[in-house]
C-alpha cells in the first residue's frame, strides 16, 4: 500500500505546485479602472510582449503568472494610457525653443520677455508664442511700434496663444512683401485707418511670413520631438493626435520611432497641402504600433479669440465683422469629395457657427453611401441648435474642454447672450454623436490631461470660478470624461481594438495615478499626478 500512497501525495503536490506562466510584468493590489464596455474594475493584470494577457478581480493573476517585475500598487488607481485627441505635439517641442509668452498680463510684459530672451540667446530671428490680449487690461490687439524701435534690423514674430494670429515687426512685414496694398483671402492684415499695417496678421497672411523665415534644422526638429515626448509622458499621455504635420515631419517621427529613439504613439493628421495630399492619399494608410497616418487636417476658419472664427451673424463686440473661412465652401466640398474617395479620414477645424455648418454639410454630402468613416469636426466650438443633428458616430465631435474655461470670461462678449448657449456644448454633442473625443490643443492650452478632465466635469477655472460652473448643462460625468480621453479617443482613431482600455489583447499602455480620479473631491482633480506611466508594458516614467 506504500507505493499508491506516495503516488497520491505526488499527484497532490503536482496539482498544488502548478507551474506558473512567465510574463514580463504583474501589477497587483490596484484599483484598476478598465474602461471596458461595462466600465468594470479589477485589482491585477499581467503583461507579456507588450500586451495585457490576464486581468482579474481576484488572486488568479498572482496564482497563475510569475514575473521578475512585480508592482504592488498599494491600492492606487490605474487607468488606460491617456490619449490627447487633438494637440500639436511637434509644435509643443518647437515652443521650447522660442520666447514663452503664456500668462503675460500686458504688452509691456510681452516686450520684457522678448528683451530678456534675446539678451540670453542673441538670435538672428526672434520667435515667441503665447500672448493673449484678452488677458490684458487693455484688451486690444497690440501694434509693432515698440518692437520696431527695439528691433529694426531683425525679424520678430510673436504668435498668439491660439496659433491663429501673429504680431510681427516691420522688418518681418518687409521680408514677407506685405505692404499697404497687399490683400489676402482667408484672414486679415490688421490695419490702422490710414491703411498702414499694425503688425497683426490673422490666419492666412501668417503663411507669407512663414515662407521667408528659416526652417528648423534637423537637430532642432529632433530635439523638439524628444522634449515634447518627455513632457507628455510626465502627464500620463501615451498617444497624441498631432493636428497637422508635413510629410517630412511625419517621416522624421517614423524614422525616430523605428530607431527606438522616440517611443510616443502618434496619430498623425496630414496637413492639407497639395503636396501632402498627392503623396499620402495615393500611398494609402500607413500604420505601425507607433504611428498611424490615415487622416487629413483641414482648417475651416480661424479662432474666436482673434475674431477669425466664421460666424453666421456679426461679432457682438465688433459690428460688421464676421470672421473668415480659411477654406471656402466650394473648396471644402471638393476637398471632402476627394478625401471620401480615399481611405483617409477628414478632420476639420471649425470654431464659428458658420464654419461648423459649412463643414457639417460638406461631410454629409461627401459621406453619402459610405460607412464607418469616422470623420471629425475639430473643436465644434460654436454650433447653432439645428446643426447639432448632423453629428453621429460617423461625424465625431473632437473637443477641448479647457477651451471653455479659458474663453468663458469673454466668449459672451464675442457671441452675445443667445449664441453663447450653443458654444462649448460637450454634453449636447455627446448626446447627438454617442461619443466625444477629448484633447487639449496644446500648446494653445496646457498639456496636463487632468485639467481637461476637470474642465469637462467641473467647468471651472483653478480659482473655482464661476461658482456652480460655466454652462453646466453641458458638463460631462467623470465616466464620460475618462472615456473621452481613452476609449472614445481610440475609436475616433480607428484604434479601439488595440488601445483605450485595459483588456486582454490590447497594448499595455497604462498610468498609475496619485489618487482616484473617479472619487476624489472635484477641487482636487487638478492636483492629480501620473506617478508611473507605461507604454507597451515598458516604464516611461
Amino acid at each position: 500500500m506504500r507505493t499508491p500512497i506516495i503516488a497520491v501525495i505526488s499527484c497532490l503536490c503536482l496539482l498544488g505546485c502548478k507551474k506558473k506562466e512567465k510574463v514580463d510584468l504583474i501589477v497587483h493590489n490596484a484599483n484598476v479602472v478598465t474602461v471596458d464596455t461595462a466600465f468594470s474594475k479589477a485589482t491585477s493584470f499581467a503583461v507579456k510582449d507588450g500586451k495585457f494577457i490576464a486581468i482579474a478581480r481576484d488572486k488568479s493573476v498572482l496564482e497563475n503568472f510569475d514575473a521578475e517585475n512585480k508592482i504592488d500598487a498599494d491600492g492606487k488607481t490605474v487607468v488606460p494610457g491617456l490619449i490627447d485627441a487633438h494637440c500639436h505635439f511637434y509644435g509643443l517641442g518647437l515652443n521650447q525653443q522660442v520666447v514663452d509668452l503664456v500668462g503675460t498680463k500686458s504688452y509691456d510684459e510681452v516686450l520684457q520677455r522678448v528683451i530678456d530672451f534675446q539678451k540670453e540667446n542673441d538670435l538672428s530671428v526672434i520667435r515667441g508664442r503665447g500672448w493673449d490680449q484678452n488677458d490684458w487690461e487693455v484688451k486690444e490687439f497690440p501694434t509693432s511700434l515698440q518692437l520696431d524701435k527695439l528691433y529694426a534690423n531683425i525679424p520678430v514674430v510673436l504668435e498668439r496663444v491660439d496659433g491663429h494670429a501673429y504680431l510681427v515687426n516691420q522688418k518681418a512685414l518687409q521680408m514677407a512683401g506685405i505692404t499697404r496694398d497687399t490683400q489676402v483671402e482667408g484672414g486679415e492684415i490688421v490695419r490702422e485707418e490710414s491703411g498702414h499695417a499694425t503688425g497683426v496678421l490673422v490666419d492666412a497672411p501668417m503663411a507669407m511670413v512663414d515662407a521667408v523665415l528659416p526652417k528648423p534644422s534637423r537637430d532642432e526638429q529632433i530635439k523638439a520631438l524628444l522634449e515634447a515626448e518627455k513632457i507628455c509622458f510626465d502627464y500620463g499621455l501615451t498617444t497624441v493626435n498631432d493636428a497637422g504635420l508635413s510629410r517630412s515631419t511625419i517621416e522624421l517621427i517614423d524614422s525616430l520611432q523605428r530607431a527606438k529613439l522616440l517611443k510616443m504613439r502618434v496619430y498623425a493628421m496630414v496637413s492639407n497641402t497639395a503636396e501632402n495630399l498627392d503623396h499620402f492619399l495615393g500611398q494609402g494608410i500607413i500604420k505601425t504600433d507607433r504611428i498611424n497616418v490615415r487622416s487629413v487636417k483641414v482648417y475651416g476658419d480661424g479662432a474666436l479669440g482673434s475674431r477669425g472664427a466664421a460666424l453666421k451673424e456679426h461679432y457682438a463686440d465688433k459690428p460688421g465683422h464676421f470672421g473668415a473661412m480659411i477654406t471656402p465652401m466650394d473648396k471644402m466640398e471638393a476637398l471632402a469629395k476627394r478625401i471620401a474617395a480615399s481611405d483617409y479620414q477628414m478632420n476639420t477645424h471649425a470654431i464659428g457657427d458658420s464654419a461648423n455648418v459649412v463643414v457639417l454639410k460638406a461631410y454629409e454630402k461627401a459621406l453619402q453611401n459610405k460607412n464607418d468613416r469616422r470623420w471629425k469636426v475639430e473643436h465644434a466650438q460654436v454650433v447653432s441648435p439645428p446643426d447639432f443633428d448632423y453629428f453621429s458616430k460617423d461625424i465625431i465631435p473632437s473637443v477641448q474642454p479647457t477651451h471653455a474655461t479659458s474663453d468663458m470670461y469673454w466668449a459672451e462678449d464675442r457671441l452675445g447672450e443667445e449664441r453663447v448657449k450653443g458654444a462649448y456644448a460637450f454634453k449636447t454633442l455627446l448626446n447627438k454623436a454617442g461619443l466625444v473625443a477629448l484633447g487639449t490643443d496644446f500648446p494653445v492650452e496646457q498639456v496636463n490631461p487632468f485639467l481637461t478632465f476637470y474642465a469637462a466635469v467641473a467647468r471651472k477655472d483653478l480659482e473655482n470660478y464661476p461658482e456652480g460652473g460655466f454652462q453646466m448643462k453641458d458638463a460631462l460625468s467623470r465616466e464620460e470624461a475618462l472615456k473621452g480621453m481613452t476609449i472614445w479617443a481610440a475609436y475616433s482613431n480607428f484604434e479601439e481594438d488595440e488601445k483605450g482600455s485595459i483588456e486582454v489583447g490590447k497594448m499595455a499602455d497604462f498610468v498609475i495615478l496619485s489618487d482616484d480620479l473617479m472619487t476624489i473631491p472635484e477641487k482636487e482633480i487638478p492636483d492629480l499626478k501620473a506617478e508611473q506611466v507605461f507604454l507597451g508594458g515598458e516604464k516611461m516614467k
